[in-house]
């Protein structure tokens, strides 16, 4: 079955800039020009949140790992922390001297990366917002930054035309890739954290293998991609692009499997849902859409491709062989080596570590909010004594 329209959502006044989804599925959230965040609600009826904070367009958005915060960066410098419930309520910090193109969170939730246009890449501590270090050999401005699953690489990719790999101990680059012919727009780890894909202005994905240094795949297109995302499966890829499609990559078979048409003008972002089932993009037109990839429940099936022939628009792969973690087709036998109590066991503790580390989130979260009310307080108070000595000194006078 092909990749289905499910929802779209209107309300931001300019284009969407980016979009994810909360750990259950239960929200998305979106970033647009019009310098608002919107969280939808993925229950029918419920209506969205509008989010005001920033000064200028919000150029990137995403859920913590637990799903209880929002990080976002914008064209005015800073990044917020977001608690995405009715209040709306954030902390601010100044995160660097330049717009401010991306934020992701490490996998246990604890780091923040950010990148930007003053050529530099940093990492923040997310519950005291505190700056850890920078990165910096780029020579043009940082478009995108994210860090490997396992929390112990960061790869970025920049508009000097490369994708730079770093190591978050040493925090020295290990590896540049210069095969793009233009500027790098997007990039990110496969979920084995074994290959990179990245896309940029050349109109190409590619896609290396982190461990050899060395060109997997390679997929030529017709316009500028301005975005991807991985299939948590790790078997295929979905990305944006100006000329207004979404495309879906087969990366066990190196060749495209769908393309997508949905957007007036440019899609502009496209994120996977945590567990596959559905994916979003957005676009220049002002509108968020949720689509269902009805692709094969094990996804260790390679999708049938029926209605793509017509749809390749010059789009191939290099038919590298894929031999980065992508996971193929599981036998009962495997599957059965768990008993049903350990895999319930499994679950009840992974649930509430996951309610914990959600609490402990919203707790420090708001113990940034009171501080920064209470710096805001001191402040007035200041000022207030400030005035009365003067007018004291002006009645001594």
């Amino acid at each position: 079955e092909d990749p289905s329209l499910e929802r779209h959502f209107k309300g931001h006044r300019d284009a969407i800039t980016s979009v994810d989804f909360s750990r259950a599925k239960k929200q998305l959230v979106s970033g647009s020009m019009d310098s608002c965040l919107m969280i939808w609600s993925m229950k029918p009826q419920m209506r969205a949140y509008r989010f005001l904070g920033h000064k200028d367009a919000v150029l990137c958005v995403q859920f913590s790992p637990s799903g209880h915060l929002v990080a976002s960066g914008s064209r005015d410098k800073t990044v917020r922390l977001w608690i995405p419930s009715v209040k709306g309520e954030s902390t601010v910090f100044k995160a660097h001297t330049g717009t401010v193109r991306s934020v992701h969170f490490s996998s246990d939730g604890q780091s923040l990366v950010t990148a930007s246009d003053d050529k530099t890449i940093k990492v923040w501590t997310v519950h005291r917002q505190k700056f850890l270090f920078s990165l910096s050999q780029h020579i043009n401005w940082v478009r995108c930054a994210r860090f490997s699953p396992d929390g112990r690489l960061i790869v970025s990719s920049s508009d000097d035309k490369t994708v730079k790999l770093w190591d978050k101990t040493s925090r020295e680059c290990i590896h540049s890739f210069c095969e793009h012919g233009g500027f790098v727009n997007h990039v990110d780890f496969h979920p084995s954290g074994n290959c990179i894909a990245a896309g940029g202005t050349d109109s190409t994905v590619k896609l290396w293998d982190v461990r050899m240094n060395r060109l997997l795949q390679h997929y030529q297109g017709n316009s500028v991609v301005n975005s991807l995302s991985f299939h948590p499966s790790g078997n295929y890829l979905v990305t944006a692009s100006s000329d207004s499609t979404l495309k879906i990559l087969d990366l066990l078979e190196g060749r495209l499997l769908y393309t997508l048409h949905g957007h007036q003008g440019p899609a502009t972002c496209v994120a996977f849902s945590r567990d596959g089932d559905l994916f979003a993009s957005g676009g220049s037109d002002e509108q968020v859409m949720v689509w269902k990839t009805n692709f094969d429940a094990d996804y260790g099936d390679v999708v049938k491709p029926q209605k793509y022939s017509s749809s390749v628009d010059g789009t191939h792969g290099t038919g590298v062989e894929m031999d980065c973690g992508i996971h193929h087709k599981k036998t009962k036998t495997q599957d059965s080596v768990r008993t049903h109590e350990q895999q319930e066991e499994e679950n009840s503790l992974a649930n509430t570590l996951e309610h914990i580390m959600g609490q402990l989130d919203v707790l420090t979260q708001t113990v940034s909010i009171l501080e920064q009310r209470l710096t805001l307080t001191e402040d007035k108070l200041k000022e207030c004594l400030e005035t009365q000595q003067k007018i004291i000194q002006n009645k001594t006078n």
